[in-house]
């Protein structure tokens, strides 16, 4: 508690669960992707790729907002994968991240999937 209120933690705005499937990670995140919950996905996309899975979903289905440090951390989380590691991104068609990313031109480049069944078999 601060003395303007209650403090706001990355935490309470975007939450992060890892879900091993086979030679897969998926990293299921819900809320809102911003400058403050930016770190949060970051240290779990960097926990994942540390054990090289074979591939990283990362399912943003639940996402309400996308900021531009958001989609550094996407950016980042492909860049950063070994050569033996792929990288997906789930955003349905009829979210808001799939629209920001359409805008940024970085659907191909990310390997945006409109479903966790897609980017797991694609």
């Amino acid at each position: 508690m601060t003395a303007d209120g209650p403090r706001l933690r990355p935490q309470d705005l975007l939450r992060v669960t890892a879900h091993p499937t086979g030679d897969a990670v998926v990293l299921a995140a819900a809320g809102e992707l911003d400058l403050l919950s930016a770190p949060v996905l970051g240290d779990e996309v960097a926990t994942a790729l540390a054990g090289a899975p074979a591939l990283l979903v990362i399912d943003l289905s639940e996402v309400t907002f996308l900021a531009s440090i958001g989609i550094t951390v996407l950016v980042e989380a492909r860049r950063s994968a070994g050569p033996g590691t792929r990288v997906r991104v789930v955003a349905p068609e009829t979210g808001v991240v799939h629209r920001t990313l359409g805008l940024t031109g970085l659907h191909d480049a990310l390997a945006v999937a409109p479903t966790r069944a897609a980017a797991l078999a694609g």
